[in-house]
């Protein structure tokens, strides 16, 4: 039998008879030994080192000589003095970024073979490149990367230089050989594992964000699970001010949880650096104690001073990440944004949109401020970037009116750039934020009916529904689109999806409402409305007793109907139908008296945010309450909840009988921005 000298040869001789793609027991073992094993020796020689003031440099295994010790610390040493050429490195480095796919980046090989210096850069550029694409493209693609001839030669070059790596090169290295799929019981991540917990004291804080947010998300095997135990070990022997303690806690927070917890919770107040804050508020994540998501966001406050622009940005994301909605943080930070907005990008503002979506987050200056933004530089914005952010926006109810003209206006112009994608976005957003184009809104429905017209012929059933729902809610009727969707083939299978899906049979409804009520200009192949037979369950809505009581107050109950429910869907609160002759009706006339009132509440999400601006389901509602020959009283709820009793009355006869009668709609008065 061959003897080895250190643990170390016995790890390569038993990697070099695995294939690459397969590890035994035998390996797993092994390292998982070596991790334990490793754990000790640092906590012994930390204990003699300390009392020297010299820093551990080197961790030494069970089974290691101190020949081995010596031949890493000199090429660990001579790693680091020595800089690549910058006259070589810099032609692979302009190739590899203009690599847009992982096969890309293989290919670049036969021209530049990989150097030490290169690995980390291959395996981030081949998982950059992979997350810009869809999920069926870069499932292709990682299949052709696995194929490739130079894959395996990468994957060796790999293992057998991480002992010379730098701390962020491995760090990065084993994050992007995770993500780009390769499992984590292959060779090359148990190697790169077994580096990482060597070279662990070498870590600066960047790598060790980096490598807590990968370990984070991979499996609990084995060796992973030691990592993280070597990692709780090797914190309880550092000393309680090296804040890099903590960072290395953030590893295995999530499934370490209890004593992780507590050993952060204890050293969040020693938290210095910004960035090093937001890497914990993310690995901590949204199952933590809301005790603990508040410390960080509170120290993060305390820290607001030193905020850089990305540091704002990128705390949205880290509460979000918390799932923590802290609002004295998240109104700084918007603050800070809004009067920067021009230093942050595109991807950056949007990401920032998207944190306050999910945080259920609202700030009338921040949304404002990036709207006029973007509407002041309009030109150099592209129609998929107008879009994602308009779109972004109506998920926040938030109607940027600057930005919307500006958009209606390119449309008119340059209607044909819209992708039936892009088209169907429009139509939901300027139908669902009910924007009022004024003199523009015959161009422009006109310029989008064109555009869908030139899709009908491979427009499916639903796309079709949908955008003849979107136009109908801005009250236009396109004759072509509507009689392709009236035809019995399309409605037959519309009424059969809409047995599975809610949505579509609201649609339906929708349409059947549209059609008996704002009674469009039927196709000439139809001679009369067709009958859907669609029913839907009405909102689950009690009546507001305040707002009865009070109208009650008003008119008295001989002229009241409470609860009433229109075409299965429209909640009133309550009908007054007026008499003939009374002291508040003497000025009307007879078609006036009989007027039937329809008073109803409505709730904050029926209106834009900052506004009194109704949404769609508020502007369709009062369309056909009209035509239904009601006069629509709508209540604020948000608005009534404030005022006194008799606050509440008065409020109510303004709206009810106003002095003046308004035209149109009803003006919901104290039209201002609110910031929630």
């Amino acid at each position: 039998m061959s003897m080895y000298k250190s643990g170390l040869d016995m790890l390569r001789c038993a990697l070099r008879s695995t294939s690459l793609w397969k590890c035994d027991s035998f390996i797993l073992t092994q390292t998982s030994l070596c991790y334990k094993s490793r754990s000790f020796a640092v906590s012994s020689q930390l204990e003699r080192k300390s009392t020297q003031g010299h820093t551990l440099k080197q961790a030494r295994y069970y089974c290691q000589s101190a020949e081995d010790v010596q031949i890493k610390q000199t090429a660990a040493s001579t790693e680091t003095n020595e800089l690549p050429d910058k006259v070589e490195k810099a032609p692979f480095y302009t190739h590899l970024q203009n690599c847009l796919c992982p096969t890309d980046v293989l290919d670049t090989l036969k021209k530049f073979p990989a150097s030490q210096q290169h690995v980390s850069s291959i395996f981030s550029r081949m998982w950059e490149s992979s997350k810009r694409m869809t999920d069926e493209q870069r499932r292709c693609e990682l299949q052709l990367m696995f194929e490739h001839p130079l894959f395996e030669q990468v994957c060796e070059r790999a293992m057998t230089e991480a002992w010379r790596m730098r701390s962020e090169d491995l760090a990065y290295s084993l994050l992007a050989s995770v993500n780009l799929g390769v499992s984590q019981n292959t060779r090359l991540v148990q190697t790169l594992l077994r580096v990482v917990q060597e070279r662990l004291n070498q870590f600066d804080i960047r790598s060790l964000s980096v490598l807590a947010s990968c370990i984070r998300e991979m499996e609990n095997s084995r060796n992973v699970q030691a990592l993280r135990e070597a990692l709780r070990c090797d914190d309880h022997c550092r000393p309680k001010t090296n804040i890099t303690s903590v960072c290395v806690c953030v590893c295995f927070i999530s499934l370490c949880s209890d004593f992780g917890r507590l050993l952060l919770k204890d050293r969040i107040p020693e938290i210095q650096s910004v960035v090093f804050l937001q890497s914990m508020m993310r690995a901590v994540g949204k199952n933590s104690p809301i005790l603990l998501k508040k410390q960080l966001a509170t120290k993060a406050l305390s820290l607001a001073d030193e905020f850089s622009p990305p540091n704002t940005q990128y705390m949205f994301s880290s509460l979000a990440a918390m799932g923590l909605n802290f609002k004295p943080l998240l109104d700084v930070c918007s603050k800070k944004i809004a009067e920067n907005v021009h230093e942050f990008p595109f991807g950056r503002l949007l990401s920032v949109l998207k944190s306050c979506h999910e945080l259920h987050y609202r700030n009338y200056t921040l949304f404002s401020s990036i709207s006029e933004y973007v509407a002041n530089t309009f030109d150099m914005w592209s129609n998929k970037q107008v879009i994602l952010l308009l779109v972004t926006f109506e998920n926040l109810s938030f109607r940027p009116v600057i930005l919307l003209d500006a958009f209606a206006e390119r449309i008119i112009q340059r209607s044909n750039s819209l992708t039936l994608k892009d088209l169907l976005s429009v139509l939901k957003i300027f139908s669902l934020l009910n924007h009022d184009l004024k003199e523009k809104k015959t161009e422009f429905l006109a310029s989008v009916t064109m555009v869908l017209e030139s899709y009908l012929p491979k427009l499916p059933p639903t796309d079709l529904l949908k955008a003849v729902h979107y136009l109908g809610l801005l009250e236009h009727f396109p004759r072509a689109p509507l009689e392709k969707l009236l035809q019995k083939d399309t409605l037959d299978q519309l009424l059969q999806k809409a047995k599975q899906l809610d949505k579509i049979q609201r649609w339906l409804h929708t349409l059947d409402l549209f059609l008996r009520l704002d009674k469009p200009r039927l196709p000439p192949s139809l001679t009369s409305v067709p009958e859907l037979h669609i029913t839907v369950p009405a909102h689950e809505v009690k009546v507001n007793q305040e707002v009865l009581s009070a109208v009650r107050s008003i008119v008295g109950t001989d002229a009241l109907q409470d609860n009433v429910l229109e075409q299965s869907i429209y909640l009133i609160d309550c009908v007054i139908t007026l008499p003939h002759q009374t002291e508040e009706t003497s000025a009307l006339s007879a078609e006036e008296c009989a007027r039937r009132i329809a008073v109803f509440c409505a709730p904050p999400t029926s209106f834009c945010f900052g506004t009194t601006h109704p949404r769609a389901s508020l502007a369709i509602k009062l369309r056909h309450l009209e035509k239904l020959g009601y006069k629509p009283v709508v209540v604020p709820v948000l608005e009534l909840n404030s005022k006194t009793e008799e606050e509440k009355i008065e409020l109510l006869q303004k709206l009810i009988f106003p002095a003046q009668e308004p035209t149109g709609t009803q003006e919901i008065p104290n039209n201002r921005p609110k910031a929630e």
